[in-house]
Protein backbone atom coordinates (compact mmCIF):
# COMPACT_ATOMS: atom_id res chain seq x y z
CA UNK A 1 0.00 0.00 0.00
CA UNK A 2 1.35 3.94 -0.93
CA UNK A 3 1.73 5.58 2.04
CA UNK A 4 2.65 8.97 2.16
CA UNK A 5 6.46 8.36 2.91
CA UNK A 6 6.80 6.17 -0.37
CA UNK A 7 9.42 7.73 -2.27
CA UNK A 8 7.72 6.78 -5.66
CA UNK A 9 4.92 9.10 -3.88
CA UNK A 10 6.73 12.03 -2.66
CA UNK A 11 5.41 15.31 -3.30
CA UNK A 12 6.56 19.24 -2.43
CA UNK A 13 5.11 22.34 -1.49
CA UNK A 14 6.48 25.71 -2.76
CA UNK A 15 5.26 28.79 -0.95
CA UNK A 16 6.03 31.82 -3.31
CA UNK A 17 6.36 35.27 -2.18
CA UNK A 18 8.02 38.03 -3.83
CA UNK A 19 11.51 37.50 -2.02
CA UNK A 20 11.64 33.75 -0.92
CA UNK A 21 10.51 30.53 -1.59
CA UNK A 22 9.71 28.03 1.38
CA UNK A 23 9.74 24.70 0.20
CA UNK A 24 8.58 21.39 1.95
CA UNK A 25 7.87 18.00 1.54
CA UNK A 26 4.96 15.29 1.60
CA UNK A 27 6.91 13.54 4.52
CA UNK A 28 9.45 13.94 7.27
CA UNK A 29 11.68 15.46 5.51
CA UNK A 30 13.22 18.83 7.06
CA UNK A 31 11.75 22.14 5.15
CA UNK A 32 14.07 24.62 3.18
CA UNK A 33 14.15 28.46 2.36
CA UNK A 34 15.62 29.91 -1.16
CA UNK A 35 15.42 33.08 -2.80
CA UNK A 36 13.34 33.93 -5.43
CA UNK A 37 16.07 34.84 -7.39
CA UNK A 38 17.62 32.57 -10.37
CA UNK A 39 20.64 31.56 -7.85
CA UNK A 40 17.27 30.11 -6.02
CA UNK A 41 15.55 28.97 -8.54
CA UNK A 42 18.46 26.81 -9.39
CA UNK A 43 18.97 25.67 -6.01
CA UNK A 44 15.69 24.19 -6.18
CA UNK A 45 15.63 22.68 -9.06
CA UNK A 46 19.46 20.77 -7.88
CA UNK A 47 18.16 19.41 -5.02
CA UNK A 48 14.98 18.47 -6.33
CA UNK A 49 16.05 16.68 -9.85
CA UNK A 50 17.78 13.78 -8.59
CA UNK A 51 14.42 12.66 -6.11
CA UNK A 52 11.73 11.07 -8.64
CA UNK A 53 9.62 13.51 -7.26
CA UNK A 54 6.14 12.99 -8.11
CA UNK A 55 4.25 16.30 -7.82
CA UNK A 56 5.10 19.29 -7.02
CA UNK A 57 2.99 22.38 -5.89
CA UNK A 58 2.81 26.03 -6.76
CA UNK A 59 0.25 28.43 -5.72
CA UNK A 60 -0.68 31.27 -8.48
CA UNK A 61 0.78 34.17 -7.00
CA UNK A 62 -0.09 36.85 -9.60
CA UNK A 63 3.23 36.47 -11.23
CA UNK A 64 5.64 35.45 -8.54
CA UNK A 65 5.16 32.48 -9.33
CA UNK A 66 6.36 32.17 -12.93
CA UNK A 67 10.05 32.14 -12.75
CA UNK A 68 10.56 29.28 -10.63
CA UNK A 69 7.43 27.07 -12.31
CA UNK A 70 9.35 28.19 -15.75
CA UNK A 71 12.37 26.97 -14.02
CA UNK A 72 11.12 23.61 -12.76
CA UNK A 73 9.06 22.58 -15.73
CA UNK A 74 12.07 23.15 -18.31
CA UNK A 75 14.11 20.83 -15.72
CA UNK A 76 11.55 18.12 -16.67
CA UNK A 77 10.22 18.55 -13.19
CA UNK A 78 6.33 17.72 -12.41
CA UNK A 79 4.67 21.11 -11.51
CA UNK A 80 0.99 21.63 -10.91
CA UNK A 81 0.04 25.66 -10.60
CA UNK A 82 -2.93 25.43 -8.13
CA UNK A 83 -5.83 28.02 -6.99
CA UNK A 84 -4.78 29.20 -3.51
CA UNK A 85 -8.45 28.82 -2.62
CA UNK A 86 -8.73 25.46 -3.32
CA UNK A 87 -5.81 25.25 -1.16
CA UNK A 88 -7.09 26.98 2.10
CA UNK A 89 -10.21 24.94 1.90
CA UNK A 90 -7.52 22.06 2.08
CA UNK A 91 -6.08 23.38 5.30
CA UNK A 92 -9.44 24.33 6.91
CA UNK A 93 -10.96 20.94 6.37
CA UNK A 94 -7.64 19.14 7.84
CA UNK A 95 -7.71 20.96 10.58
CA UNK A 96 -4.59 23.30 9.83
CA UNK A 97 -6.02 26.91 10.93
CA UNK A 98 -2.62 28.58 11.10
CA UNK A 99 -1.33 30.35 8.47
CA UNK A 100 2.76 31.13 7.78
CA UNK A 101 5.01 30.34 4.39
CA UNK A 102 6.62 27.47 6.38
CA UNK A 103 3.00 26.14 7.38
CA UNK A 104 1.69 26.67 4.24
CA UNK A 105 4.71 24.80 2.31
CA UNK A 106 3.89 22.07 4.28
CA UNK A 107 -0.25 22.17 3.43
CA UNK A 108 0.87 22.65 -0.41
CA UNK A 109 2.48 19.49 -0.22
CA UNK A 110 0.08 17.43 1.44
CA UNK A 111 -2.22 19.13 -1.02
CA UNK A 112 -0.24 17.30 -3.94
CA UNK A 113 0.02 13.90 -2.38
CA UNK A 114 -4.02 14.10 -1.39
CA UNK A 115 -5.89 16.00 -4.37
CA UNK A 116 -3.36 15.27 -7.37
CA UNK A 117 -4.08 18.45 -9.14
CA UNK A 118 -3.43 18.04 -12.59
CA UNK A 119 0.05 19.18 -14.25
CA UNK A 120 -0.66 21.91 -16.15
CA UNK A 121 1.49 22.75 -19.05
CA UNK A 122 3.74 25.44 -18.94
CA UNK A 123 2.86 28.96 -20.81
CA UNK A 124 5.58 29.62 -23.14
CA UNK A 125 6.93 33.28 -22.96
CA UNK A 126 5.12 34.29 -25.90
CA UNK A 127 1.58 32.92 -24.45
CA UNK A 128 2.86 34.91 -21.39
CA UNK A 129 3.56 38.17 -23.02
CA UNK A 130 -0.11 37.67 -24.97
CA UNK A 131 -1.77 37.37 -21.25
CA UNK A 132 -0.03 40.19 -19.90
CA UNK A 133 -1.12 42.63 -22.70
CA UNK A 134 -4.42 41.30 -22.57
CA UNK A 135 -4.32 41.98 -18.50
CA UNK A 136 -3.31 45.38 -19.15
CA UNK A 137 -6.20 45.99 -21.99
CA UNK A 138 -8.73 44.74 -19.17
CA UNK A 139 -7.59 47.27 -17.15
CA UNK A 140 -7.16 50.04 -19.57
CA UNK A 141 -10.75 49.45 -20.35
CA UNK A 142 -11.76 49.48 -16.90
CA UNK A 143 -10.13 53.10 -16.52
CA UNK A 144 -12.03 54.37 -19.63
CA UNK A 145 -15.33 53.33 -18.66
CA UNK A 146 -14.83 54.90 -15.44
CA UNK A 147 -14.14 58.22 -17.30
CA UNK A 148 -16.68 58.03 -19.25
CA UNK A 149 -19.08 58.08 -16.29
CA UNK A 150 -16.91 61.00 -15.11
CA UNK A 151 -17.14 62.78 -18.24
CA UNK A 152 -21.46 62.32 -18.10
CA UNK A 153 -21.67 63.52 -14.43
CA UNK A 154 -19.39 66.63 -15.07
CA UNK A 155 -20.21 70.35 -15.22
CA UNK A 156 -17.64 71.99 -15.29
CA UNK A 157 -15.95 72.94 -18.64
CA UNK A 158 -12.74 72.84 -17.79
CA UNK A 159 -13.00 69.03 -15.83
CA UNK A 160 -15.16 68.00 -18.97
CA UNK A 161 -11.95 68.56 -20.83
CA UNK A 162 -9.40 67.55 -18.78
CA UNK A 163 -11.27 64.03 -18.70
CA UNK A 164 -11.84 64.41 -22.30
CA UNK A 165 -7.88 64.12 -22.88
CA UNK A 166 -7.32 61.06 -20.49
CA UNK A 167 -10.08 59.13 -22.54
CA UNK A 168 -7.85 60.26 -25.81
CA UNK A 169 -5.05 58.63 -24.01
CA UNK A 170 -6.67 55.84 -22.96
CA UNK A 171 -8.35 54.99 -26.52
CA UNK A 172 -4.40 55.46 -27.66
CA UNK A 173 -3.37 52.75 -25.58
CA UNK A 174 -6.14 50.26 -26.03
CA UNK A 175 -5.37 50.12 -29.56
CA UNK A 176 -1.79 50.17 -29.32
CA UNK A 177 -2.43 47.05 -27.12
CA UNK A 178 -4.91 45.72 -29.84
CA UNK A 179 -2.12 46.00 -32.48
CA UNK A 180 0.66 44.37 -30.37
CA UNK A 181 -2.23 41.44 -29.76
CA UNK A 182 -2.85 41.53 -33.76
CA UNK A 183 0.74 41.11 -34.08
CA UNK A 184 1.06 38.19 -31.54
CA UNK A 185 -1.46 36.36 -33.17
CA UNK A 186 -0.53 37.02 -36.87
CA UNK A 187 3.21 35.75 -35.35
CA UNK A 188 2.01 32.28 -34.47
CA UNK A 189 0.26 30.15 -37.16
CA UNK A 190 -1.22 27.82 -33.99
CA UNK A 191 -2.36 30.63 -32.35
CA UNK A 192 -4.05 32.13 -35.82
CA UNK A 193 -5.75 28.74 -36.71
CA UNK A 194 -7.32 28.55 -32.75
CA UNK A 195 -8.58 32.23 -33.00
CA UNK A 196 -10.34 31.32 -36.43
CA UNK A 197 -11.64 28.06 -34.94
CA UNK A 198 -13.15 29.89 -31.88
CA UNK A 199 -14.13 33.14 -33.65
CA UNK A 200 -16.41 30.71 -35.89
CA UNK A 201 -18.98 30.24 -33.74
CA UNK A 202 -21.46 32.92 -33.30
CA UNK A 203 -21.41 35.32 -30.06
CA UNK A 204 -17.74 35.16 -29.83
CA UNK A 205 -15.56 37.67 -30.82
CA UNK A 206 -11.54 37.89 -30.94
CA UNK A 207 -11.63 39.38 -26.92
CA UNK A 208 -13.08 36.56 -25.68
CA UNK A 209 -10.74 34.28 -28.07
CA UNK A 210 -8.21 35.39 -27.19
CA UNK A 211 -8.37 35.26 -23.70
CA UNK A 212 -9.41 31.95 -23.92
CA UNK A 213 -6.44 31.08 -25.82
CA UNK A 214 -4.20 33.08 -22.90
CA UNK A 215 -6.25 32.27 -19.66
CA UNK A 216 -7.40 28.54 -20.79
CA UNK A 217 -4.67 26.99 -22.88
CA UNK A 218 -6.16 23.30 -21.51
CA UNK A 219 -9.20 24.52 -23.89
CA UNK A 220 -9.75 21.41 -26.31
CA UNK A 221 -7.76 18.84 -24.17
CA UNK A 222 -9.77 18.00 -21.51
CA UNK A 223 -13.44 16.77 -21.50
CA UNK A 224 -16.86 18.57 -21.30
CA UNK A 225 -16.93 18.02 -17.49
CA UNK A 226 -13.54 18.63 -16.52
CA UNK A 227 -13.34 21.94 -18.73
CA UNK A 228 -16.58 22.89 -17.29
CA UNK A 229 -15.53 22.68 -13.69
CA UNK A 230 -12.22 24.03 -14.66
CA UNK A 231 -13.91 27.53 -15.58
CA UNK A 232 -16.37 27.31 -12.84
CA UNK A 233 -19.59 26.78 -14.82
CA UNK A 234 -19.82 23.35 -13.34
CA UNK A 235 -22.62 23.40 -10.97
CA UNK A 236 -22.16 21.45 -7.62
CA UNK A 237 -24.85 19.60 -5.68
CA UNK A 238 -25.56 21.04 -1.91
CA UNK A 239 -27.49 18.09 -0.51
CA UNK A 240 -27.31 16.89 3.42
CA UNK A 241 -29.66 14.14 4.59
CA UNK A 242 -33.13 15.59 4.21
CA UNK A 243 -31.90 18.71 2.83
CA UNK A 244 -31.84 19.63 -1.05
CA UNK A 245 -30.03 22.92 -1.79
CA UNK A 246 -29.77 25.17 -4.77
CA UNK A 247 -26.85 23.78 -7.12
CA UNK A 248 -23.81 26.22 -7.28
CA UNK A 249 -21.21 27.29 -9.43
CA UNK A 250 -18.03 28.12 -7.43
CA UNK A 251 -14.06 28.59 -7.89
CA UNK A 252 -12.64 28.33 -11.54
CA UNK A 253 -10.95 31.02 -12.98
CA UNK A 254 -13.01 34.51 -12.87
CA UNK A 255 -11.40 36.02 -15.82
CA UNK A 256 -12.64 33.61 -18.32
CA UNK A 257 -15.98 33.30 -17.09
CA UNK A 258 -16.40 37.06 -17.25
CA UNK A 259 -15.54 37.11 -20.67
CA UNK A 260 -17.77 33.65 -21.47
CA UNK A 261 -20.31 35.71 -20.19
CA UNK A 262 -20.51 38.78 -22.12
CA UNK A 263 -20.39 36.09 -25.04
CA UNK A 264 -23.57 33.88 -23.64
CA UNK A 265 -24.90 37.36 -23.77
CA UNK A 266 -24.33 37.78 -27.59
CA UNK A 267 -25.12 33.96 -28.47
CA UNK A 268 -28.38 33.98 -26.75
CA UNK A 269 -29.37 36.53 -29.68
CA UNK A 270 -27.38 35.84 -32.73
CA UNK A 271 -26.77 31.71 -32.05
CA UNK A 272 -29.56 30.02 -33.11
CA UNK A 273 -28.21 26.76 -30.92
CA UNK A 274 -27.66 28.86 -27.47
CA UNK A 275 -30.52 30.97 -28.33
CA UNK A 276 -32.75 28.37 -28.51
CA UNK A 277 -31.35 25.87 -25.48
CA UNK A 278 -31.82 29.42 -23.69
CA UNK A 279 -35.62 29.88 -24.77
CA UNK A 280 -36.27 25.95 -24.06
CA UNK A 281 -34.92 26.46 -20.67
CA UNK A 282 -36.67 29.60 -19.65
CA UNK A 283 -39.59 28.02 -21.11
CA UNK A 284 -39.14 24.72 -18.88
CA UNK A 285 -39.14 27.18 -15.46
CA UNK A 286 -35.48 28.43 -15.37
CA UNK A 287 -34.60 31.39 -13.77
CA UNK A 288 -33.02 33.81 -16.45
CA UNK A 289 -29.62 33.20 -14.14
CA UNK A 290 -29.76 29.91 -14.34
CA UNK A 291 -30.31 29.59 -18.07
CA UNK A 292 -27.75 31.83 -18.79
CA UNK A 293 -25.41 29.69 -16.69
CA UNK A 294 -26.38 26.98 -18.52
CA UNK A 295 -25.67 28.75 -21.69
CA UNK A 296 -22.25 29.41 -21.09
CA UNK A 297 -21.63 25.84 -20.05
CA UNK A 298 -22.89 24.85 -23.50
CA UNK A 299 -20.64 27.56 -25.76
CA UNK A 300 -18.01 26.37 -23.51
CA UNK A 301 -18.28 22.69 -24.17
CA UNK A 302 -18.62 23.67 -27.95
CA UNK A 303 -15.54 25.77 -28.04
CA UNK A 304 -14.14 22.93 -26.24
CA UNK A 305 -15.13 20.46 -28.94
CA UNK A 306 -14.06 22.78 -31.66
CA UNK A 307 -10.42 23.09 -30.36
CA UNK A 308 -10.19 19.29 -30.57
CA UNK A 309 -11.85 18.23 -33.57
CA UNK A 310 -9.95 21.30 -35.42
CA UNK A 311 -13.61 21.79 -36.98
CA UNK A 312 -15.19 25.32 -37.18
CA UNK A 313 -18.57 25.64 -36.55
CA UNK A 314 -21.17 24.48 -38.81
CA UNK A 315 -23.82 21.74 -37.43
CA UNK A 316 -25.74 22.66 -34.44
CA UNK A 317 -25.67 18.82 -34.11
CA UNK A 318 -22.32 18.24 -33.98
CA UNK A 319 -21.20 20.38 -30.68
CA UNK A 320 -24.38 19.41 -28.86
Amino acid sequence: MTTLTDASRLCVGIDVSKDKLDVDWSDDRPPFTADNTPDGHAQIVRVLSPLGIHRIVVEATGGYDRPIVAELAAAALPVAVVNPRQVRDFARATGRLAKTDAIDAKVLALFAIAIQPPLRPLDDAQTQAFAELLARRRQLVQMRVAEGNRFAQAQAKKVKQSIAKVIKVLDRQIEDIDDDLNKLIQESPIWRVKEELLTSVKGVGTTTARTLLAELPELGSLSRQEIAALVGVAPFNRDSGQFRGKRMIRGGRAVVRNVLYMATLVAAQFNPVIRNYYHRLQTAGKRKKVALVACMRKLLVTLNAILRTQKPWRSPNVYA
